[in-house]
C-alpha cells in the first residue's frame, strides 16, 4: 500500500466518491458542477486525471431507469389506458426526475472504483509505453 492510501486507510473510496467526494480522504469535493469533475481534491491534492468514467453511468441509467418507465407505462397501458397526452404527461418528467440524480450518483461510485481497483488505460505489454 502506498503512503497516501495508507493515510486515509480508513476511507472507502467508493463510499466517499458516491457521496461526491474525494475517494482518497473522502473530505474534498469531486464534483465541480453537476457532472464535470475538477482537476484535483482542494483537501489532499488528488489529481482526478485518472477519472475517466466514459459512458458507462449514462448507459446503467438507461438501462435501469427505462426497465422501471418502460415497465410502469405498460403497466399503466394495460390497466386504464389513458390518452397518449397522460403518457407524456407521467413519463417524460418522471424520466428526468429520476435519471439526473441516478447519473451523478453512477458516475461517483465508478469514479470511486477505479480509484479503488487502480484502473488505467488498457496497455498492450508490461511497459505501459504501447510500444511492441
Amino acid at each position: 500500500m502506498t503512503e497516501d492510501r495508507a493515510l486515509h486507510a480508513e476511507t472507502d473510496p467508493v463510499k466517499a466518491a458516491t457521496r461526491g467526494r474525494c475517494p482518497r480522504c473522502g473530505e474534498g469535493r469531486l464534483f465541480a458542477g453537476f457532472l464535470s469533475l475538477r482537476p484535483r481534491c482542494g483537501n489532499c491534492g488528488l489529481d482526478y486525471d485518472f477519472a475517466d468514467a466514459g459512458d458507462g453511468p449514462a448507459v446503467f441509467v438507461i438501462l435501469i431507469i427505462g426497465f422501471v418507465v418502460c415497465g410502469l407505462a405498460l403497466w399503466l397501458e394495460v390497466s386504464v389506458s389513458p390518452p397518449l397526452w397522460v403518457h407524456f404527461l407521467l413519463w417524460i418528467p418522471l424520466t428526468f426526475v429520476l435519471c439526473l440524480p441516478l447519473l451523478r450518483l453512477l458516475k461517483g461510485t465508478m469514479i470511486g472504483l477505479q480509484y479503488r481497483n487502480r484502473a488505467a488505460e488498457g496497455r498492450l505489454d508490461g511497459r505501459g509505453d504501447g510500444s511492441a
